[in-house]
């Protein structure tokens, strides 16, 4: 169903230059009244989901998919709570970001927008989210009762009071923010195709490639580590190496984490291409505006820092549960591989050099005598 010009002049801006797209005080600023407004609407609507759609397509969807971002906040931290189970955002963290891409995408044709740039990023999306959600289902992510480790050590650490507050602040608040701030570079780039058509770029070629080959790193990374804890759960039973079936040693198995394959190469190769996949749409728009940076880059850039803090915290656990991590982490690098990056499964052995110890002026007496006799020898 296509609405009018005058209800897309309500929801979008009159950027007229492709630069004016990623103008923050242009195409966001203006529109924060009706994200104030929109509660208020949608209880008024309740009932009436004709004027629901007619509210959805005269509205920013930039607004739109704040609000729902911030709608979801209470939410989780009262389910959360109630349940002292802190994995709820943990549940939709690989559906958010999806349903806020597709939103802008369905939005654009239901106005009758050009879509074709945001048909490709509503597609890599989909396959994004695919694979994350299949991932966190298979390893028990979705199961009644099941909280990722990590949130265990930092309530016994925190205290229940503090937990509390810090569930508010960054569990339910900020991580829900940062889900919809992802995804903000596909408003950016639904105002340039406004202005562009459908005519795809270079760029529209070049990017949706680039984050379907990280998206591929991740899948082949995620069954590498589900594999090797596969054969360790046996291998933990049965005290045997789990072969043909698997094809790691008993050392691998014994060591307790995954160096082999890509986890060889990079400690976090699942990681890093995570933060690659939201740098590449966050680069897109940026190339699609003709901007070297704009506002967008706050959900990039904190995507990256919640990475740095969590994989700091993740390696702290690791490194106190496995005694040789520690030398896993001099030789491999954390998200990127180092130049001189030595895998823990190689024939290199290491060997420590001791200091030289001073020679006795016996032994040099001795030492000198014999080069004497040597030299005599020779001539």
């Amino acid at each position: 169903m296509l609405f009018g010009t005058s209800t897309l002049d309500m929801a979008l801006p009159a950027v007229k230059t492709l630069p004016g797209s990623a103008d923050f005080f242009k195409t966001v600023l203006p529109y924060l009244p009706q994200l104030y407004a929109l509660p208020g609407q949608v209880f008024a609507r309740i009932d009436d989901f004709g004027a629901l759609q007619e509210l959805y397509l005269s509205t920013n969807p930039l607004m739109t998919s704040l609000g729902f971002a911030l709608a979801l906040v209470p939410v989780v931290l009262v389910l959360s709570e109630a349940n002292r189970n802190y994995s709820q955002i943990d549940r939709l963290w690989s559906i958010l970001p999806m349903l806020y891409n597709s939103h802008y995408t369905f939005w654009a044709h239901m106005n009758g927008l050009p879509t074709q740039r945001l048909d490709h990023i509503m597609s890599v999306s989909v396959l994004w989210s695919v694979r994350l959600t299949f991932n966190y289902w298979r390893k028990g992510g979705y199961a009644i009762g099941s909280e990722d480790y990590r949130w265990v050590v930092v309530k016994d650490y925190l205290g229940s009071f503090w937990m509390f507050i810090f569930n508010v602040v960054f569990i339910s608040l900020a991580q829900s923010f940062l889900l919809f701030a992802i995804t903000t570079p596909t408003y950016i780039l639904l105002l340039s195709a406004r202005l562009a058509g459908n005519d795809l770029t270079t760029y529209d070629n070049l990017f949706p490639k680039l984050i379907f080959a990280f998206v591929l790193i991740e899948f082949f990374a995620d069954h590498q580590q589900w594999a090797f804890h596969q054969a360790k759960s046996l291998y933990q039973k049965t005290a045997k190496i789990p072969n043909p079936k698997y094809t790691f040693t008993r050392a691998q198995l014994d060591r307790g984490f995954n160096t082999s394959g890509l986890w060889s190469y990079s400690r976090h190769p699942n990681f890093a291409a995570e933060q690659g996949v939201w740098v590449a749409l966050y680069q897109w728009c940026c190339c699609e505006s003709w901007t070297y940076m704009n506002w967008t880059f706050v959900g990039a850039f904190s995507y990256l820092i919640l990475f740095q803090a969590s994989t700091w915290f993740t390696e702290l656990i690791s490194a106190r549960k496995y005694p040789e991590y520690k030398e896993y982490q001099k030789r491999v690098g954390k998200f990127l591989p180092k130049m001189t990056t030595q895998g823990m499964d190689g024939n290199v052995i290491e060997e420590k050099m001791e200091p030289r110890k001073p020679e006795s002026k016996e032994a040099a007496k001795t030492k000198g005598t014999n080069k004497g006799k040597a030299a005599t020898k020779r001539r």
